[in-house]
């Protein structure tokens, strides 16, 4: 594995070091690059990700992030210059999401499991992320220890996707001590947060 140290650089510096990184590669490889804000996670993960790298990133404390670039492809070497590199600003909508199942539809409970996944999965790949995500009831299993969806939820999480899960729901389940991503929220906190959305989706 390669580390960049990117911690205290401002954009576009840190977009430049991950893709200088990605051209000294040999081979396959693991870039691991290593930022202190959310909009460096956003822009270093749309560079990887543009150029084909398989890409997660994981919030470590409030002004620690790490994104992981797993690539098997050697790109051309070419001067980085900072005037081209661009900086996008904050991938986050006013959008809310709302899970209160960890099965999507009604009907075969295995087929649900699999669907609430590429539901996921589909939500982080968007050009715009959600400003946050609530779950509730059944929802709650999927922050927690076992859940398909931990990679999906952290890499969110740490391009500032706010992950609340509902902390009666965690309790009546007995998952409170395998919460895995984002932080414990009340009722209160969950309506408030559904007022405030410009836009509610519930798969």
């Amino acid at each position: 594995m390669i580390t960049v140290n990117a911690m205290g650089d401002a954009c576009p510096i840190p977009v430049i070091k991950a893709k200088k990184a990605l051209q000294e590669l040999q081979g396959p490889e693991v870039v691991e690059v290593l930022v202190d804000n959310e909009i460096a996670v956003q822009n270093v993960t749309k560079m990887a990700s543009s150029t084909g790298g398989d890409v997660t990133s994981e919030k470590i404390s409030e002004r620690e992030f790490k994104v992981i670039i797993r690539t098997d492809r050697v790109m051309p070497r070419t001067e980085v210059k900072e005037e081209e590199v661009v900086c996008h600003p904050d991938r986050r909508s006013d959008t809310v999401v709302v899970i209160a199942s960890d099965r999507m539809g009604e009907g075969n409970d295995a087929l649900g499991a699999v669907l609430i996944k590429g539901f996921l999965f589909a939500v982080s790949q968007l050009d715009e992320l959600p400003k946050a995500i609530l779950f509730y009831n059944g929802g709650a299993k999927l922050t927690c220890e076992g859940s398909d969806s931990l990679e999906d939820l952290k890499t969110m999480e740490a391009q500032g996707v706010e992950i609340m899960t509902c902390g009666t729901c965690l309790d009546y389940y007995g998952l409170k001590e395998k919460l895995q991503v984002g932080s414990v929220t009340n009722m209160y906190s969950i309506v408030e947060t559904m007022d405030q959305a410009g836009k509610i989706i519930r798969p």
